[in-house]
């Protein structure tokens, strides 16, 4: 095909992107928003309106004065002290209908703020030149990195896919591109994965996607220049009142409805812990429902497609200040750890490690799904688990007609998030350097039984040593119950997982795993044995493979003599 790709786009022409006619009617869009959740809150809020919104006034100057970004609208104190006096003066003591109309006078000018705040750009001139920045500068990291002339010329895509592994049934999601709306909700780990998912969803000639970036990544000046053009919508994590929320999910809402293809990590934030996400945050998934109901509500039949999307790291960019956090949340005053940074220099180098290793890096995207977790075709036409056809319009029909239900739709979302976290185990790709990690530090926890988590982490070098054929068998009995798990559809195993022996896992393992951190999690020493460099990093690339009860299946003190439980 053209320019190189294995597939083209579905829709040929970016001026007919959602993504694009989104953002050309910006400001028609914030309006809409702004209307519909000052309708919502008032609604809900009707009888209470004064005090919350004293409460969003009263937080917002505490955010300003102790926790001010540089990101921030000018001149913000002045804003909020002025509403704060008019609600003072207006909107207490005063006649019934004065109150409400300086309230919703308020309340708009409020939700109105947030929305310019949140709503992203698209510019096709900056779409363009990153993606080919974003080649290029990929492609001369590899060629230098692999030592190769740089005067030469390689396809840049070619050798991007040998290293960024797309896998899924792309025909599929291809397809349903076409018919509905697609919303990708992936695993996070890293703040390099909206670039991973970016160039990945790009490949396969999917339209570029809305998607929401924190509010801090605009503090860096490229990063901010770059992410205000090319759709992101932002999220300030310090605003946790009621009306921003309220505003937030507005705008994924009535985004979703005008078909605008969508990304949003369904976690929140980042998984401190390394391990697939065990719970979904219930909000902007909830939208996804909400925005399905409405567009049958108003007699439209485009579906929404939900389809779940888990990245797979050989290494972590953040995975030292990502552990420690854990730790030090989980464990008090026993941790305190470095906080997770993203920096120019800390990714550039990130990045020549991944290229020089020839490592890889997996973007899995997992079987369409409707809003009520049913698997769906290439026609959109969606399938309950025993293969019958549902009408998905009959969930949102009460006494004949399409009805608003919040509890019903929290209760589909409940029942969505729980099919998303299930696919996001059975769509996961086991890699060498997940199985390497996860079986140290089950053989050193069985090892030391009379240790707690902080215990384990406080291990002295002489007590991590597993000797090299203990590790090899337990390597073995491990695999042994991975393939079982994959043939049962539980997991995807990585393709040099399956074609290699016990003695290359290790070796790839080992050599992965040990790429980037300056103390690996798992290393050989000096006789040939195992040991960790780093206990609180193998800690958390073993925390991959939680999910599968493979701790409990394997007898990991058959591997050691287990030392003796010390009782109190």
């Amino acid at each position: 095909m053209a320019n190189n790709r294995e597939y083209s786009y579905i829709i040929p022409e970016i001026k007919d992107w959602p993504i694009f006619t989104l953002s050309r009617d910006r400001q028609e869009f914030i309006e809409e928003v702004t209307e519909f959740t000052v309708n919502r809150f008032t609604q809900t809020q009707k009888d209470k309106l004064s005090e919350e919104l004293a409460k969003v006034l009263y937080q917002e100057r505490i955010r300003v004065k102790e926790e001010p970004w540089k990101v921030d609208p000018p001149h913000e104190i002045e804003f909020w002290n002025r509403l704060r006096r008019q609600l003072i003066k207006k909107s207490f003591d005063q006649a019934g209908s004065q109150v409400a109309a300086n309230n919703e006078e308020i309340l708009t000018a409020v939700v109105n703020r947030y929305s310019n705040e949140i709503a992203g750009h698209f510019k096709i001139s900056t779409y363009k030149f990153a993606r080919r920045f974003l080649t290029a500068a990929f492609n001369r990291l590899l060629n230098t990195a692999s030592n190769r002339n740089l005067r030469r010329f390689y396809s840049a895509r070619y050798k991007l896919r040998e290293r960024l592994k797309i896998h899924g049934e792309i025909g599929l999601l291809r397809s349903l591109g076409t018919k509905g709306t697609i919303v990708l909700v992936p695993t996070h780990f890293s703040n390099l994965d909206s670039i991973m998912l970016g160039w990945g969803v790009d490949s396969i000639g999917l339209p570029a996607m809305s998607y929401g970036a924190g509010l801090n990544l605009f503090n860096n000046a490229i990063m901010s220049y770059f992410f205000n053009r090319l759709g992101a919508y932002k999220l300030d994590r310090r605003k946790k009142n009621p009306v921003y929320l309220e505003t937030l999910k507005a705008f994924s809402n009535l985004s979703i409805q005008r078909g605008t293809h969508t990304l949003f990590f369904p976690g929140g934030t980042r998984e401190r812990s390394g391990a697939l996400e065990k719970k979904l945050k219930m909000g902007l998934l909830g939208t996804v429902t909400e925005a399905q109901r409405s567009l049958y509500e108003s007699g439209k039949d485009n579906k929404i497609f939900i389809v779940p999307v888990v990245t797979g790291y050989n290494f972590v960019l953040e995975a030292e200040s990502l552990i420690n956090d854990y730790l030090r949340r989980t464990g008090k005053e026993m941790y305190v750890g470095a906080k997770s940074s993203f920096s120019v220099w800390k990714t550039t180098h990130f990045l020549w490690k991944f290229f020089s290793a020839s490592s890889e890096i997996q973007i899995s995207f997992g079987k369409p799904m409707d809003v009520l977790g049913n698997f769906v075709d290439e026609e959109g036409i969606s399938y309950d688990d025993r293969n019958k056809e549902v009408e998905l319009r009959d969930y949102f029909v009460s006494d004949g007609k399409i009805t608003v239900n919040l509890q019903r739709d929290m209760e589909y979302t409940r029942i969505l998030s729980e099919k998303i976290i299930d696919r996001f185990h059975k769509e996961n790709i086991v890699l060498c350097s997940h199985l390497v990690a996860f079986t140290a530090f089950n053989i050193l926890k069985a090892k030391n039984q009379n240790l707690d988590l902080y215990g384990l982490m406080r291990l002295a070098a002489e007590e991590r040593v597993i000797k090299k054929e203990s590790f090899n068998q337990a390597i073995a009995a491990s695999m042994k119950i991975l393939k079982i798990l994959e043939e049962e559809g539980k997991l995807k195993l990585d393709a040099e997982m399956k074609d290699s022996n016990i003695k290359k896992i290790i070796e790839v393992g080992i050599k992965n795993i040990g790429i980037y951190h300056a103390d690996a999690p798992v290393l050989v020493d000096v006789n040939g044995d195992f040991t960790s460099g780093d206990m609180k990093l193998l800690f958390y690339y073993h925390n991959r493979l939680l999910g599968y009860h493979l701790e409990k299946n394997v007898k990991w003190t058959d591997f050691f003599n287990p030392a003796p439980v010390l009782s109190s």
